[in-house]
Formats: C-alpha cells, sequence, structure tokens
C-alpha cells in the first residue's frame, strides 16, 4: 500500500465516480481503476461497489475513507512543517526602517537574529515612514519600522517598540541651551531644520505646531539626521529628536532641551494583517518580542 492508492481511492470515494475522480487527478479512468483494485487486492476487501449505479463504498471503504483521510491529513500537516523549516533555512526577510533609528535600536537585535538563524538573508532598506507604509501595504516590504500613528492602521498588525519623547537640539550658544525646558510655541520665530515630507516625524513636529498656534518656518529639508545635526551645530536653526538620537550627540556641541508640552515618538514594527507569515518571518517577530522583554527586565 502506498499513499498514492489512498490519494486515488479518497479521490474516486468523494466523486462518487471513477470518471470525474480520473477527470480531476489528470489519469485514464482504466489506470484509476486499476490502483483501486490493487488497493483492495492488498487489503483483502472490496471497498467500492461497482455495480451500483452511481458506485457506492462498502461498509469495509466506509472505515477505510476514515482512516485515508486522517492519513493523508498527518502527511500534509507533515509536509507543511517540513517546509517551514527549510523555509526558514533559506528565507529572505525585507525589513524598512527610518534613517534615525538605525543606531539606537536594531543593530544589536540583527546581530543577534543572524547569529542564530545564519541562512536568513534579512534586507534593510532605508525609508521614511510614510513610504514604509505605502511599500508594505504593496507587499514590497515584510516589516517596517515607523512611528505611530499610521494611516490605516485596521490593515497593520502592530508591535510597539520603543516609546520617547522628542526633545529641543540647539547649539551651545543658543538663547534656549542653558534652560530645562521650552515651551513649544516660543519656538515660532526659530528657523527649523526639518526631515522630509515622506517622514512621519515631520508631520509629527508640525501638527503639534499648528496646534501650539503657529506653523514653523523650514530653512532645511533632510533625510539624514546627523548631517541636521551638523547644521544645528553651524547655527543654522534647530530641530526636534527622538531621545536615543539625542544622547549620542556631543554636549560640548549641542544643547538638549525638553519640550512642553512633552511630544511623544512611538516606535513600533508593523506588518499586514492579510498578509501569510512564513516561518522566517514568525521567528522574526517573535525574536523582536524577546528582545523587547528582555529590554524591560
Amino acid at each position: 500500500m502506498d499513499l498514492k492508492q489512498l490519494q486515488y481511492f479518497v479521490a474516486v470515494a468523494e466523486a462518487g465516480s471513477f470518471t470525474q475522480a480520473a477527470r480531476k487527478l489528470h489519469l485514464t479512468q482504466p489506470s484509476l481503476s486499476k490502483m483501486v483494485r490493487l488497493l483492495e487486492d492488498e487489503l483483502g476487501v472490496q471497498l467500492i461497489d461497482r455495480s451500483a449505479k452511481p458506485i457506492e463504498l462498502t461498509d469495509a471503504g466506509a472505515t477505510i475513507l476514515k482512516s485515508a483521510r486522517k492519513v493523508l491529513q498527518s502527511v500534509d500537516h507533515m509536509t507543511g512543517e517540513l517546509e517551514e523549516v527549510m523555509s526558514l533555512k533559506k528565507g529572505k526577510l525585507h525589513l524598512g526602517i527610518p534613517p534615525m533609528i538605525g543606531s539606537t535600536f536594531l543593530p544589536p537585535v540583527i546581530e543577534r537574529f543572524l547569529t542564530r538563524y545564519p541562512d536568513i538573508r534579512l534586507l534593510v532598506t532605508e525609508r521614511g515612514g510614510k513610504r514604509l507604509e505605502e511599500d508594505i501595504l504593496q507587499g514590497e516590504l515584510d516589516f517596517g519600522m515607523v512611528i505611530l500613528p499610521v494611516k490605516d492602521e485596521a490593515k497593520y498588525s502592530i508591535l510597539p517598540c520603543l516609546h520617547q519623547d522628542l526633545l529641543l537640539v540647539t547649539d551651545k550658544q543658543h538663547a534656549y541651551a542653558g534652560r530645562d525646558t521650552v515651551p513649544l510655541h516660543e519656538l515660532e520665530q526659530e528657523a527649523f531644520v526639518m526631515f522630509r515630507e515622506d517622514f512621519t516625524v515631520r508631520h509629527l513636529i508640525m501638527e503639534q505646531c499648528v496646534l501650539a498656534g503657529f506653523e514653523p518656518r523650514i530653512v532645511l529639508e533632510s533625510s539624514q539626521w546627523d548631517f541636521m545635526t551638523e547644521m544645528i551645530a553651524a547655527r543654522y536653526g534647530i530641530t526636534l529628536l527622538p531621545e536615543g538620537i539625542c544622547r549620542q550627540l556631543d554636549p560640548n556641541r549641542f544643547a538638549v532641551i525638553a519640550i512642553e508640552p512633552a511630544i511623544p515618538w512611538r516606535l513600533s514594527m508593523i506588518w499586514r494583517k492579510d498578509r501569510a507569515m512564513s516561518f522566517a518571518a514568525k521567528e522574526w517577530i517573535r525574536h523582536v518580542e524577546q528582545e523587547l522583554e528582555a529590554r524591560e527586565l
């Protein structure tokens, strides 16, 4: 007895006809009939009453049908698990991140993941948050690290990763440099160095400034926070950056000041809800969750 014989017998039983089953299996009817007959000979029982129109299962046939379905389901399950394991070993994941978080969170997370799964290719692309959202929905990215809120939030699964505040960054000679806090509305006359339009953090800052009663005067737009801070050191303007980046700045060149009211910066990993997840993708999610739990201990 082999799996093909069981598969052919189940197909005939479910179709109620050798002709229909043969058509579905892309076999000739004589070939299919021969395979079922061989199964009956091996078992020593008649499984199908061929004299009935349409054909009917014998009592033995009905019993074997139940067992055959269970065997085939088990084989399918085993094959699926094997494919998942093979996919894990040879998988590829595409992660999108905004430039500002590259050095603050992900490098050690990625390093430990690739150490554990060396055969997975993890491709990382830097893009603005708004572009990341679109590329995930289009299927170009598997995951994205974005700043909340996101548009069409119901379409994504969301894993919160970091919760920080945006802080004011000035040069050391700026009038605000000696202060602990600055009300946001006092920045109305300042020149802002901002991220480009496709960055969520820019929209976040713009919204909060409008709520404070003014629209910021933007004198420079960039996608690179290190270039932005160099322009701040050159006294070209001021900017707002997350705490994690501010901690990397040279205190001899920059002043970092809290803003009132606080502007929360919530970094999360998102992926499309309705997209089938590979085993590698599931492991990446589990790995990030474990990394976040370890940070909280």
